[in-house]
């Protein structure tokens, strides 16, 4: 019996020295992780439309805005704050004269997506993104490439202002 209680403690001690010496989050010795999102989304081109953008001035956008399945729920719900898990996604492009459209009509009055200049997205993490009032933000550009710290710096300052919708801009059109 006392064999087992002394081979019991030392599996307990080794089990203490292994836990303490492995990296746990917040030390110096790791990388913390970014206060933005850095990766795309997997599989966000197939989520549901929640509304269109227009930005007009030296954006010139026009954006798709969509929403994974939790988003969608929370927005046909009206659910707000919205839930962990709620993504919501805008792919924005420039807004373009679309000259055969124009041709047919007689005029200039068509336009549609140009070219893309950027992706942006919005991920509900009240525990991961508790700075920046529960939501990662993320910028990546037409190439996929994602924004640095300096650039992602002003959004949520941004959407600060709009605590009411829980820091979202975009209203639901169904």
């Amino acid at each position: 019996m006392r064999q087992i209680v002394f081979w019991l403690t030392v599996v307990a001690a080794v089990a203490g020295v292994v836990a303490s010496t492995t990296l746990t989050p917040g030390r110096a010795d790791e990388q913390p992780a970014p206060a933005y999102v850095t990766t795309m989304p997997e599989g966000y081109r197939d989520w549901r439309w929640i509304s269109s953008a227009h930005e007009a001035g030296s954006l010139n956008s026009l954006g798709a805005v969509l929403g994974n399945d939790v988003a969608i729920k929370a927005y046909r719900e009206g659910t707000i704050p919205y839930p962990d898990g709620s993504i919501i996604a805008a792919l924005h492009y420039v807004h373009a004269p679309n000259a055969e459209n124009n041709k047919i009509f007689g005029r200039p009055q068509s336009f549609t997506p140009g070219p893309p200049t950027n992706i942006q997205f919005m991920v509900k993490d009240s525990v991961k993104y508790a700075a920046t009032g529960g939501w990662g933000f993320g910028h990546f550009s037409a190439d996929g490439k994602p924004a640095n710290a300096a650039f992602m710096k002003p959004c949520f300052p941004c959407h600060a202002q709009e605590k009411a919708h829980d820091l979202v801009f975009t209203r639901y059109a169904p």
